[in-house]
């Protein structure tokens, strides 16, 4: 065994860097207890240890940079006093490499070392838009782990890549991924057995593969999500199917990069975590993983601190909440977007529009236009938390019951309607209509000014059923059931026509605000509102239905005509469509039978919109034939005008000439 010689190390970077003539350990104590590290060495049952003495401090940060160990061949954890901890700057975790369910003794987990070495081949974070950005969120374990998934990694990175065909094909660019970095998916109950003793019992039992009795302290619950405190730095090692998340983690992030996606990662931290390491944290995966951006969920966030980091200008940065005033002081707009709002308001208020409450117009319309012109605006209607589109649509209230927590967790308010009947249904009008809300939601969705945010199976009707907090729910209920995917073809298919409409037509997805003015010299505004008569508004408290008008420029620098009819109401409703010069309103999309109606009486195009159901219009230009067409209904419509009018004039002047 090769000696190990200490000398003085640097105080950063904390945790353990690999150099060129050792490694350098560095760690925080701010106590008075000695403190140290212990090593691991691979096939070695004898543990070394190596105490820190006062040569060894500067400030409240111990260092030491230690020759003739190999980051090849060991693992290491920090102590102080008589606590035994891993390092919270640990680049990977070992011992927790196999997806554990409650059914093990708490493993004992170690640091490890990342190499660091990867081949980019030329690929780098996109930097996509907001405006450009079509986002899907998913869980790397329940996205791919159901057999019917028919991946070969089933619940991996690899798994993830072997979708991206898919993903592609759907029309995404920008992934978001619910925690990935290493955390431990058993909930412990440490009220019941200390720390100590769990690892005390863990090396007795099953390092020494000795049998578990009832002493053995077991998980009370299994955490599929990973909202917790967590070793941040390392990706999850149960989610690498060959054993080195670091490295399977790059191939996955270049992957996608290749192919046009971005990579947004999910971070959550309690309270208590400190400003500076969040910050940390952050730049490092940045920096070593090249992620695309951040969604940090927690209610002590620095998010000031965060947004003026000079290293993350091109990276994406979301939260529920910025101070925008500190960040962009008085009317400073930046240059690029990277911050983006994710709140739930466009969720609720949208989902309660579309199961046709009162007084929800009002509210309707200024999510479909919202923006901001200091950072994005993310759009959604299910996310992880609370049902799925196929759920929201088939329960009214939550059916958590497998969860063991008495129904009382998940969300109450999730603003759902069950179409008629609780749960599955076999009604061919239920279905139907439930398949038209869900339509109705996406159409919603993809055509809103925000950033659109899609959950993993709601493009093919995935349910949970009922269940609004999967969060420990690994197996068919929390796991994305591919098999809806062919099911629901059709309903795959409408979203995936959707998201290409949306990319065609520019003026869907602005980087700036719409105007309400000629803002295109077309002779009409760029957003207009319509009730049942063209340019006539209905926006009373009961009404649920709207026509939206938008005039844009498309690629070739022609006019672009989009005419949106949204009908949330029981009843249906004709609109009278706006004249638009040289153009005939087609339908591109809808989620009902709803087609356009010419009155040659009165040269007007309608709408019968049926209840509960939007339709899309586009205006086509006219051909030269249809022009001509048109030029000629117009002079006949004229000569009958005249000739129905000739006979009061010419009685008229024959009244004048009598009197003269």
């Amino acid at each position: 065994m090769k000696k190990i010689k200490m000398n003085i190390g640097q105080p950063y970077p904390l945790g353990a860097s690999v150099q060129e003539t050792g490694i350098n350990f560095s760690m925080v104590n701010s106590s008075d207890k000695e403190c140290g590290i212990i090593f691991y060495r691979k096939g070695v049952e004898q543990k070394e240890r190596i105490l820190f003495d006062q040569r060894h401090r500067i400030g409240n940060i111990y260092c030491i940079l230690v020759e003739g160990i190999s980051a090849c061949d060991c693992e290491y954890n920090f102590f102080i006093g008589d606590n035994v901890f891993v390092d919270p700057y640990a680049k990977k975790i070992v011992g927790n490499e196999k997806w554990r369910l409650g059914e093990f003794a708490r493993p004992l987990l170690r640091g490890g070392f990342d190499r660091g070495i990867f081949d980019w081949e030329e690929t780098a974070p996109l930097h996509i838009p907001y405006s450009e950005s079509i986002m899907y969120c998913l869980n790397i374990r329940s996205f791919t782990r159901h057999p019917s998934s028919k991946v070969k990694k089933k619940g991996t990175f690899e798994g993830l890549m072997e979708k991206i065909p898919y993903l592609k094909e759907l029309g995404v660019n920008s992934i978001e991924l619910m925690p990935v970095y290493e955390y431990e998916e058993c909930e412990w109950d440490d009220t019941d057995v200390n720390i100590k003793t769990q690892i005390e019992y863990q090396v007795k039992h099953i390092d020494e593969k000795l049998p578990l009795d009832e002493e053995t302290p077991r998980a009370k619950r299994l955490n599929c999500w990973g909202y917790k405190e967590a070793f941040y730095f390392a990706p999850k090692a149960s989610y690498s199917a060959g054993g080195n998340p670091c490295e399977e983690f790059r191939r996955m992030v270049r992957e996608l990069h290749r192919n046009g996606m971005e990579v947004i990662m999910q971070f959550y931290f309690p309270d208590h975590v400190k400003q500076g390491y969040i910050l940390e944290i952050i730049k490092y995966w940045v920096l070593e993983y090249q992620v695309d951006g951040v969604h940090l969920k927690g209610s002590r966030l620095p998010m000031t601190l965060i947004a003026t980091e000079p290293l993350l200008a091109d990276t994406k940065i979301m939260c529920e909440d910025f101070y925008l005033h500190e960040i962009y002081p008085k009317e400073m707009v930046p240059a690029k977007k990277v911050l983006g709002y994710y709140r739930d308001e466009y969720m609720y208020d949208m989902r309660r529009y579309l199961k046709g409450d009162q007084d929800m117009l009002k509210s309707f319309c200024y999510h479909m236009r919202n923006t901001n012109p200091k950072c994005g605006v993310i759009n959604y209607i299910t996310n992880y938390y609370g049902f799925t589109l196929k759920d929201l649509v088939s329960y009214e209230r939550k059916h958590n019951e497998e969860n063991g927590e008495n129904n009382t967790d998940g969300t109450n308010y999730n603003f759902s309607w069950n179409c008629g009947v609780e749960g599955p249904s076999r009604k061919k009008t239920i279905k139907q209509l439930r398949d038209k809300q869900i339509k109705n939601a996406l159409s919603m969705l993809f055509t809103a000014q925000g950033t659109p945010l899609l959950f993993a199976g709601d493009e093919f009707g995935n349910s949970q059923n009922g269940n609004n907090n999967c969060y420990c729910q690994d197996n068919e209920t929390g796991w994305v059931d591919w098999r809806e995917l062919s099911r629901n073809q059709e309903l795959y298919t409408y979203v995936r026509d959707l998201i290409a409409f949306r990319k065609r037509h520019s003026i869907l997805h602005l980087q700036e605000n719409l105007t309400t003015l000629d803002k295109y010299g077309y002779g009409y505004p760029d957003l207009s509102y319509h009730g049942e008569e063209a340019w006539k508004m209905q926006m009373e408290y009961y009404s649920r239905h709207i026509g939206i008008m938008y005039c844009g420029r498309n690629d070739e620098g022609e006019a672009d005509y989009i005419f949106m009819a949204c009908n949330m109401h029981w009843n249906s409703h004709r609109f009278a469509l706006p004249s638009i010069a040289n153009h005939k309103w087609r339908s591109e999309l809808s989620t009902a039978v709803n087609s356009v109606v010419f009155d040659e009486d009165k040269n007007m195009e309608y709408i019968d919109i049926a209840p509960r159901s939007i339709t899309i219009l586009t205006g086509k230009k006219l051909t030269e034939a249809e022009l001509q067409q048109k030029a000629a209904m117009q002079i006949q419509t004229k000569n009958v005008t005249d000739l129905s009018e000739k006979p009061a004039d010419a009685g008229g002047k024959n009244r004048r000439s009598r009197k003269r």
